[in-house]
């Protein structure tokens, strides 16, 4: 027969799918097994040469020994992490986009791309992992938007020939007619990726303290009661006192079961 306080425990963490979706508990961190992801992309730094001042050619060496650039003339520098906690949040589904037409204020801090929707007050949105990654890129500083960049292409005024933002960003937002003040500068963005892939086996998936604790993984986010998140006053510190005597009592209760029906069968005896 099973465990009884096995039994319970599985009983509590199958409860969790409520609020807290699959993949937060088993992807535990992602870009394991020895291949990195990019977390930072920095547009500021492209357009150095080989021949030319400021150029630094490195590589970043992966856990299977395989090397990722982490400078492109043509694209800039870049950062990669192995084996990374996730971004997390909560997620209704629904995510809204900051679209090449979208004006923002630069000076309000980093803009994000995408943005996901979700709240600890809606019943449909449950704590999901996120890969977040930075991007330092080109924008209209006179209309406050995103823009396009004519990368390539056999002409004087694709970006991987000449690199020359100005010039791919004035063709890029005129082939696709959309306005450009003449005058850009570069803004910091934020994406999010919701995880799904790389589910760990189940003996890795997170245990509770991972969580419920004052400096766990689910620090950051606010707007409810987590157990063990060590509130210093207020009904959250009262709250985890009365948890811990309802589990202490559920424990000294299967204990005294156990302990009297053992009683009991030695006194059949």
């Amino acid at each position: 027969a099973p465990h009884p306080v096995t039994s319970l425990s599985n009983i509590k963490l199958n409860d969790h799918v409520d609020r807290v979706a699959c993949q937060t508990c088993h992807i535990p961190a992602m870009a394991r097994g020895g291949v990195a992801t990019k977390i930072d992309w920095d547009w500021r730094t492209a357009g150095k040469t080989k021949d030319g001042e400021g150029y630094k050619e490195k590589n970043y060496t992966q856990g299977n020994g395989e090397h990722r650039a982490t400078y492109k003339s043509i694209k800039g520098s870049f950062e990669y992490a192995e084996n990374l906690v996730p971004h997390y949040g909560w997620f209704d589904g629904q995510m809204i986009y900051t679209t090449i037409d979208t004006k923002f204020d630069p000076a309000s801090g980093a803009i994000d791309v995408n943005r996901y929707t979700g709240s600890a007050d809606d019943e449909g949105s449950r704590i999901w992992p996120f890969k977040q990654m930075h991007t330092v890129q080109p924008y209209d500083k006179g209309n406050n938007t995103l823009v396009y960049m004519h990368l390539w292409g056999d002409d004087k005024d694709a970006y991987w020939g000449n690199y020359d933002f100005g010039k791919a960003i004035k063709v890029g937002m005129g082939k696709n007619n959309l306005p450009y003040s003449g005058e850009y500068g570069f803004v910091e963005t934020y994406s999010y990726w919701p995880i799904t892939h790389m589910v760990a086996p189940k003996e890795d998936a997170l245990a509770c303290g991972e969580c419920h604790a004052k400096e766990g993984r689910l620090k950051e986010l606010e707007g409810f009661y987590l157990p063990g998140r060590g509130a210093e006053q207020g009904v959250g510190r009262w709250l985890d006192i009365i948890g811990l005597l309802l589990l202490a009592a559920s424990l000294a209760g299967v204990l005294g079961h156990g302990l009297i029906r053992f009683v009991v069968n030695r006194a059949r005896k």
